[in-house]
């Protein structure tokens, strides 16, 4: 496949114009440690000279969207600063397309050192398919499982779309033999959002390289595009999704928790080159990520969690946007609720923050799958490369987290989809071979 970073995807904001771009042709656990409930706080040991950080500094770039919490917690409650680092700007970013390019130029050329990312995308700057040239990243926590969602325009509630993706296709094909395909929105080519979103088609016999386009768009300019008719669905992250439901503009088919119970989603990325040169400091974030993920999780904290975020350096929203998909009372905006739904947004409980590599295994599978990465990629290899799994273990031992609340695999084992697909991490190529539908041969 061509070098993505060869044909930047064209992003136009506003309330009645839309950033798009085409993208055809692109594109169980085997721990028995319980981890069921938030750690809470910890209480670091004592560290001497030998031990602070290199730098007190670092450039943190984030989206706004609720999985952003962890960076702007230890920012706001000072817990960047409590271990050795005061310094750490948490800079919002205007698209991933813009933090991938402030990533690749790194905090040197005036850009950022690490991220909030989805967790594809250091794998794809490693390999140098959206960048110039490779750009190496470590992956040093999971910020989040679930919380995302698949919504879909009021013009299409007679589909009463919900998991099964099938009800879509008569409506797809009758749109493309008139000559104007139905647009599924997705927030970055090979990223978490648009895997989701090529899966639940495809699931349903929907082909996302012919039978549809794919478009990507910012996760803030979601709901304007769904508002002026240009787009049929999206798949994006909160508020986005809550606020269509609320502005009346269209409903939730689906949860992606209930896509995948507990699949992983961002990621906490930084330039392997920073990491290597600041080892200690690289450390030392990512024992602030751990600790604020903690935090973020307790339930006690959600309500102030939410208006913290909100505010305008942040988020810029209501925090009623995000508070009730928050405490998993969802509203699919079609009649259905659930309350205190167990696959809401998890930031630590169920190790939500460690980075599993046989997670990192299947992404680099997906972007297999749909052409982002090369058919011959040795995809464990890769994951060994920008997996820091290791660096999260060292921070949460440095925190004091128990030892039931550190897995004890690197791998969750077998995954099962929505549709009764296993993934098994032992064997990804056999995962690979039996989908029917994908680039891929």
């Amino acid at each position: 496949m061509s070098n993505l970073s060869r044909r930047r995807f064209i992003l136009t904001a506003g309330a009645t114009a839309v950033g798009t771009a085409i993208l055809h042709g692109c594109a169980s656990s085997n721990n028995t440690a319980s981890n069921s409930a938030p750690a809470g706080n910890t209480t670091a040991p004592a560290t001497g000279a030998a031990d602070a950080p290199e730098v007190t500094t670092a450039r943190l770039g984030f989206i706004a969207l609720t999985d952003s919490a962890p960076l702007i917690i230890a920012k706001e409650k000072g817990i960047f600063a409590k271990y050795g680092m005061p310094d750490v700007e948490v800079l919002k970013q205007a698209s991933w397309a813009a933090t991938r390019d402030n990533l690749e130029l790194g905090s040197a050329g005036n850009g950022i050192d690490g991220s909030h990312i989805l967790s594809p995308i250091p794998y794809l700057m490693t390999t140098g398919k959206i960048t110039k040239q490779p750009v190496p990243m470590y992956i040093l926590a999971r910020l989040n499982t679930n919380g995302q969602a698949i919504s879909i325009a009021k013009q299409h509630a007679d589909l009463k779309l919900e998991l099964d993706s099938s009800k879509l296709k008569e409506t797809a094909l009758k749109a493309k033999s008139s000559g104007k395909d139905l647009k599924s929105a997705v927030t970055f080519p090979g990223g978490n959002h648009d895997l989701w979103t090529r899966y639940w088609l495809a699931a349903g016999g929907i082909d996302p390289n012919k039978d549809i386009s794919l478009i990507v768009v910012p996760p803030p300019q979601m709901v304007a595009n769904m508002k002026v008719g240009t787009i049929d669905t999206f798949c994006v992250g909160e508020p986005w999704n809550a606020q269509l439901v609320a502005q009346g503009l269209g409903y939730t088919a689906l949860i992606t928790g209930d896509f995948w119970k507990d699949h992983p989603e961002k990621a906490f990325t930084m330039r392997a080159d920073w990491v290597d040169k600041h080892p200690k400091a690289a450390k030392a974030l990512t024992m602030a990520v751990l600790e604020a993920q903690q935090w973020c999780d307790d339930p006690a904290n959600t309500e102030e969690m939410c208006n913290i975020i909100s505010k305008r350096e942040w988020l810029k929203i209501d925090p009623k946007d995000i508070l009730g998909r928050a405490r998993g009372n969802i509203d699919f905006g079609d009649g259905r609720k659930v309350e205190n739904s167990p696959v809401a947004m998890k930031f630590w409980k169920d190790f939500a923050s460690y980075p599993y590599k046989s997670h990192d295994l299947w992404f680099v599978t997906e972007d297999t799958r749909w052409g982002y990465l090369p058919g011959d990629t040795d995809a464990k290899a890769l994951v060994d490369k920008v997996n820091r799994e290791d660096i999260w273990r060292e921070a949460a031992k440095a925190i004091n987290v128990p030892a039931d609340q550190i897995p004890t695999s690197t791998s969750r084992g077998v995954e099962t989809f929505f549709d009764g697909v296993k993934f098994d991490p032992e064997n990804p190529t056999a995962y690979l071979k039996s989908l029917k539908i994908k680039k891929v041969a």
